[in-house]
């Protein structure tokens, strides 16, 4: 599905309606994006698939379909591997960022997040070329390897 004009399309999922309200609208207007929104992780990846957006902005910790297994979900299809996810939540500890980064999100920021901080994630996942994509995972998964010494 296409949609007019040249903003960039941004997936936000998550199950807070007042924080997806919040980042659609703060989207909109600092990233000029067409922003569409989905409340839970299996809605989202119907979403994704309809809309086949730019970029997915994605919190952790929601009812069924967590944010580990959409972005697993996106990145293991040929088709929609190279889309570009951040996932934004309040899971701070660094297994948490750790695992989405692992997973296979570009970025992982932290709630709460300032909207202009968000925009520049987005935009830096939407810049990385498929080859970043890729060293970048190859990088974390040689640091998350136990060393054998």
């Amino acid at each position: 599905m296409t949609y007019a004009g040249s903003a960039k399309t941004i997936l936000v999922v998550d199950d807070h309606p007042q924080l997806l309200d919040l980042v659609k609208r703060s989207l909109e207007l600092l990233g000029h994006y067409q922003v569409f929104t989905a409340e839970d992780g299996a809605q989202g990846l119907e979403r994704f698939l309809e809309i086949r957006p730019d970029c997915v902005v994605i919190d952790v910790k929601m009812p069924g379909v967590d944010g580990y297994q959409l972005v697993r979900a996106i990145r293991g299809d040929p088709e929609t591997a190279r889309t570009p996810l951040v996932i934004l939540s309040a899971m701070a500890q660094e297994k948490d960022q750790l695992g989405g980064l692992l997973a296979g999100a570009d970025a992982y920021l932290l709630k709460p997040v300032e909207p202009p901080d968000l925009v520049a994630a987005i935009d830096r996942a939407i810049a990385l070329s498929e080859e970043e994509r890729l060293q970048r995972l190859k990088n974390l998964a040689e640091q998350d390897e136990p060393s054998s010494t």
